[in-house]
């Protein structure tokens, strides 16, 4: 279950990984960051780039106290995941998603879906329906919808 959900995007073009280092510095100027404190993710932030950072929830000070250049915080709004969390040290919060979720999530907001983003996704199909207004965006409208 440690296996990293944003794995499968390593090499992807438009993708950069920065393993932490505690004296390594990330230029985060200008960017996006999926943040749950924030304004809500929406159209006045499309084309920034997106920072995500990938740890345990209780190691997010810790990383962030590594980023430089004062990026946005942008929360994504009620999504449910599907990753299979189960803590026994730090409580999860309720609205917390996989990286690659929330990832997700912020293309179909920021109106630049991309469903290859989850196509090597093991809980891909649960989140999707798990979360039918981001379901859409894959399949076309969701049914009943005008």
């Amino acid at each position: 279950m440690r296996k990293c959900s944003l794995t499968p995007l390593r090499g992807r073009p438009g993708v950069e990984f920065v393993n932490y280092h505690p004296e390594r510095r990330v230029d985060a100027a200008g960017h996006v960051l999926l943040h749950t404190e924030g304004e809500e993710l929406g159209a006045r932030d499309a084309g920034r780039p997106i920072l995500v950072l990938d740890c345990s929830w209780r190691r997010v000070e810790k990383l962030l106290a590594t980023v430089d250049g004062d990026p946005v915080r942008r929360r994504l709004g009620s999504f449910t995941t599907a990753y299979p969390r189960k803590s026994t040290t730090f409580a999860d919060p309720s609205t917390g998603l996989a990286s690659i979720e929330a990832l997700y999530a912020a293309t179909v907001i920021l109106g630049e879906p991309d469903p290859s983003l989850l196509d090597r996704y093991r809980w891909s199909e649960e989140f999707l329906t798990r979360n039918p207004v981001l379901a859409s965006s894959v399949e076309g409208p969701a049914p009943g919808s005008s």
